[in-house]
């Protein structure tokens, strides 16, 4: 017997040392299956559309579909709810705005989702500044012109966005100039602006991507944007500073996230082969048109700054007394 099982153990030895290299080249094949990510706003937005130009690029360098999902709603929770239940696998991916994944939580803290708990960070994507819009309709040319109409109009002082990213960022506008008004939440950023357009809402903010497009109709007027400096698309536009609100000036950013519980592996893959993505030429430039910075981190370098943000902006919140029921 004792022969037989000195026998067996170089066998056993065999099998499971042989084991390690096919482990491996299991996690060499990821990805053997099509990718989605998840996006929690309506097609035709800026995040929306970020979003393609990353997964076009990432499905023809890696030979494998990416499929892009919009499953708007409820300000991106439901997105954002889906994915962090879903298999931690990689094939289910969020691209989160700091709207989801810092604005949210911080003002409906009774969510069924963390941002720190229920996600890893794959990388940032981009960042980029809002744009303050209001109808070419209205009498308003300035900043100042806003503020005033908004004074004497309190019932007519309607604003909207598709998130408390918007929400919150409107909230800080009038806090800083003593304005009334009332959030109006849509799905996405072009039906604010489109229901701005109509009349139903006095003014905006936008991100970049979908304002620029709704400017050139000439029925939308830029009043300001919240980036410290001017955008070279829109060099007439002043920032906020530029007009007296300086307490009014920041960037925001999207971001690609994993469920947590993703292996390490396959994060750290995904990683690499997005910066690939955000290097390229033509990327930068798509970015560049929709007046967003290309941007790229490792998943620890944005866990940072995504844990900044949630103290920054709670700070903020709290200060200026900002919060929204929960669903």
């Amino acid at each position: 017997m004792k022969k037989a099982i000195l026998k067996i153990i170089p066998l056993l030895s065999a099998l499971f040392m042989g084991s390690a290299p096919f482990l491996a080249s299991q996690a060499q094949e990821f990805p053997s299956k099509p990718i989605h990510i998840i996006v929690g706003q309506g097609a035709g937005g800026g995040v929306d559309m970020m979003t393609r130009v990353i997964a076009q690029k990432l499905s023809a360098n890696l030979n494998q579909s990416v499929i892009v999902e919009n499953k708007a709603g409820a300000g991106g929770i439901i997105a954002t709810e889906f994915v962090a239940k879903s298999n931690p696998d990689g094939y289910n991916l969020l691209m989160g705005p700091s709207g989801n994944m810092v604005f949210t939580p911080i003002l409906m803290p009774k969510l069924k989702y963390s941002p720190t708990k229920d996600f890893t960070p794959i990388s940032m994507i981009a960042n980029f500044p809002l744009i303050l819009l209001v109808n070419t309709k209205v009498p308003i040319q300035n900043v100042q012109d806003l503020v005033s109409f908004m004074k004497a109009n309190p019932n007519k002082s309607n604003y909207g966005g598709s998130g408390p990213l918007f929400q919150f960022s409107s909230e800080l506008f009038k806090i800083k100039t003593g304005t009334p008004g009332e959030f109006i939440q849509f799905k996405s950023t072009t039906e604010s602006i489109n229901a701005m357009m109509s009349g139903d809402l006095l003014m905006t903010m936008s991100d970049p991507g979908p304002a620029l497009p709704a400017l050139q109709t000439g029925n939308v007027r830029a009043l300001a944007v919240t980036a410290p400096t001017r955008l070279p698309s829109l060099p007439n536009v002043p920032t906020m500073a530029e007009v007296g609100l300086s307490g009014v000036e920041f960037k925001v950013w999207t971001a690609l996230f994993a469920p947590v519980g993703t292996p390490a592996n396959v994060v750290k893959f995904l990683e690499t082969e997005v910066n690939k993505v955000l290097r390229q030429a033509d990327v930068i430039q798509a970015m560049n048109i929709m007046s967003v910075q290309a941007s790229g981190t490792t998943s620890e370098e944005f866990s940072k700054i995504l844990k900044d943000d949630l103290f920054k902006w709670g700070q903020v919140a709290e200060t200026a007394k900002i919060s929204i029921p929960s669903p």
